[in-house]
């Protein structure tokens, strides 16, 4: 008679690895092609204002990482226009392909029209390579590349929002008008392929301003306490993606970045200063899934201080 029991017990310890494969698949599904295309408005209200001032509004855009054919990010980044905001930031990693200027500055057009500035990242002008993702878990992509010659079309990329009237803020400052605001700027090129330039921009912020603003593509906590040293009162940053891929009820499992996985995205504090970073809304054309982390842009409503 045949022995039943092994039978069973043959089936049941092959029924659990296939059950975790299709567990497996079924989640890499969800990452790659459901949560990567969710887009998310995130909204804060940030009180750095002076009593009496008017709120105003900044739309932060970071990391789309940008190929010609994510027609689905493209319209959803096109369908913020309708917010109006009084400034638009745009905290780098913009595209990740030769060819994608045409489409980003398609996705941007209705917002071109507002008062905008923005910094560069390293993927503006390195093209993305296959990698394992996994070492992200024990270092960070900080000077990992070997290219001396940038090979994407970044200045294209600049010229094309500054032609709109956005102002490229990479390693200069600025004195804009955002509303009824008068705002002091300081940016920064990205720190992680050190180009950042933190002693051209410093000194401390015009006091006389209404607003002080510090914007980078890398929180790095160097840099973050170099612009609130200087009296910069809300920094913006992208980079992080917010993890990317992260574990509920747990959050972030790396940064790439100096900065602590408590503060991987979202507003913050950092040494007096407001900080927001960015979650973005992209991926590398490498590593196209997000996980328990959705792609955003953020509304930061700026309003008066507590009493």
């Amino acid at each position: 008679m045949p022995d039943v029991g092994h039978h069973e017990w043959v089936r049941k310890a092959v029924a659990v690895p296939l059950s975790m494969f299709g567990l497996g698949l079924a989640g890499l599904g969800y990452a790659s092609v459901v949560e990567r295309n969710w887009f998310r408005l995130r909204r804060f209200d940030v009180p750095v204002l002076e009593r009496g001032q008017r709120p105003v509004r900044i739309l932060h855009l970071s990391d789309l990482h940008l190929t010609p054919r994510r027609s689905m990010l493209i319209t959803w980044v096109r369908s913020l226009g309708e917010l109006k905001p009084d400034l638009v930031v745009n905290t780098g990693d913009s595209i990740a392909h030769p060819d994608a200027v045409p489409a980003l500055l398609h996705a941007l057009e209705p917002l071109l029209s507002r008062p905008g500035l923005f910094v560069y990242g390293s993927n503006d002008l390195y093209a993305p390579k296959p990698k394992n993702p996994a070492r992200y878990l024990w270092r960070t992509s900080k000077n990992e590349r070997r290219q001396h010659v940038p090979n994407l079309p970044w200045e294209e990329l600049g010229a094309g929002m500054a032609a709109e009237g956005w102002l490229d803020m990479n390693n200069t400052t600025a004195r804009i008008k955002v509303g009824d605001l008068d705002v002091a700027v300081a940016g920064i090129h990205d720190s992680h392929i050190s180009r950042d330039r933190y002693d051209l921009v410093a000194g401390p912020a015009p006091a006389d301003a209404d607003l002080r603003l510090g914007v980078m593509h890398s929180p790095e906590p160097r840099n973050m306490s170099l612009f609130a040293a200087d009296g910069y009162q809300l920094l913006l940053a992208g980079h992080t993606h917010g993890g990317q891929l992260c574990v509920p009820f747990y959050g972030a499992l790396v940064t790439n970045c100096g900065i602590d996985r408590a503060r991987v995205k979202g507003l913050s504090r950092h040494d007096g200063s407001w900080l927001h970073v960015s979650a973005g809304l992209g991926t590398s054309p490498y590593a196209p899934a997000r996980f328990a982390c959705f792609p955003e842009a953020s509304l930061l409503t700026l309003v008066p201080r507590r009493a």
